[in-house]
């Protein structure tokens, strides 16, 4: 007997990278960062009081919210805090965007909006990417809602802050959810220098990328009170507590140990940069990436991906029209990306047929 309710049935769920659990994959497919946590913050962990586990954690995680606040120039006020980016956007779908219509989101972007969309009654419009995958933010003009990857996943493609703020002045009547799990690595500016500007303007943020805690599942929000507020309000409707002592005291420490995180950023973009260059110069089409990863034109991709697989490297494969033809491929160490290099140049060495 099937007990899902018809909602369940209709859902297409999100389908995460793979996590291999044997040893010797080199592991390209779910945009971790290849370099470890922040010593400061591996030391505050180690330091917790096994004493503090028998008590809830701050259910406002406050201490952190303060660290991203002090290092955001922004009031405590203005920070959420969840159990990762995945929690503070769904968050923000049923907050800002449930059962309404005309909330339009880009057709090539994460693949958790259209889940979250089901999920949550949201009549979602698709704006189609341009033929270059870009973003044209006039598509998003008087909408009840917009939500954004900037830059966009997973094509590593970023639009201005000009071009963001034009896409929040022209929805004044709704809530501009802009996604930036990868503008560390971008050059960009954040469109956090905008809150105190636009009422309707929510910045999601992760730790999971430039600060090496994706097994911590921390996330934030920074926008208008009265937007973090809203998200308070239906946090606290499903789980008071969703991060936990470990997760925000080491989320805390990460976030106070700047010069490190400025090192392991620059780090992951000489290397990304490198990459991309040497893949150009052997007659790859490898879009430019504002990201921690690489999205690389194989022609036949699937064969390509199942030949990487074959080598023990995984990387990312959607046999999903207009991207295809494309993997995307997460910034390891120099040393993972040059066996990633060697195993492309033996693909096309092997199979030149299968290069188009």
């Amino acid at each position: 007997m099937n007990y899902l309710c018809d909602k369940a049935r209709r859902l297409t769920p999100y389908t995460a990278g793979a996590q291999p659990v044997e040893a010797g994959w080199i592991k390209l497919n779910t945009n971790e960062n290849p370099y470890p946590v922040s010593p400061k913050a591996a030391e505050a962990l180690r330091n917790l009081p096994a004493e503090r586990l028998r008590l809830y954690p701050d259910g406002t995680s406050g201490e952190l919210r303060q660290a991203i606040a002090a290092c955001l120039g922004v009031g405590a006020e203005n920070v959420f805090c969840g159990n990762g980016s995945d929690e503070v956007l769904a968050l923000a779908f049923q907050a800002f965007f449930g059962a309404k219509n005309k909330v339009v989101m880009p057709d090539i972007s994460y693949g958790f909006y259209p889940v979250w969309s089901e999920m949550y009654d949201v009549n979602a419009e698709i704006a189609p990417v341009g033929p270059d995958f870009t973003i044209n933010s006039s598509d998003y003009k008087g909408a009840n809602g917009v939500v954004i990857a900037n830059p966009n996943a997973p094509t590593g493609i970023a639009l201005s802050l000009a071009e963001v703020e034009e896409i929040v002045r022209s929805n004044p009547a709704g809530v501009v959810v802009v996604d930036e799990a990868y503008i560390d690595f971008s050059g960009v500016k954040s469109a956090v220098s905008l809150i105190g500007k636009y009422d309707n303007l929510l910045v999601v943020r992760t730790f999971s990328k430039s600060y090496s805690l994706a097994g911590l599942r921390v996330g934030f929000a920074v926008g208008n009170r009265t937007l973090t507020e809203c998200l308070e309000r239906v946090k606290n409707a499903f789980n008071s507590y969703p991060l936990d002592l470990f997760a925000q005291t080491g989320a805390a420490a990460a976030m106070h140990d700047r010069e490190y995180w400025e090192e392991g950023r620059c780090r992951v973009i000489a290397t990304r940069e490198k990459t991309r260059r040497r893949l150009l110069e052997a007659g790859w089409n490898v879009l430019p990436s504002h990201t921690n990863f690489l999205f690389l034109e194989a022609g036949n991709a699937k064969g390509f991906y199942e030949y990487l697989l074959n080598s023990k490297i995984l990387v990312r494969y959607w046999d999903r029209p207009r991207i295809d033809r494309f993997v995307r491929v997460s910034i390891g160490t120099d040393d993972e990306m040059e066996a990633f290099i060697q195993c492309a140049r033996r693909f096309w060495k092997e199979k030149p047929t299968k290069r188009q």
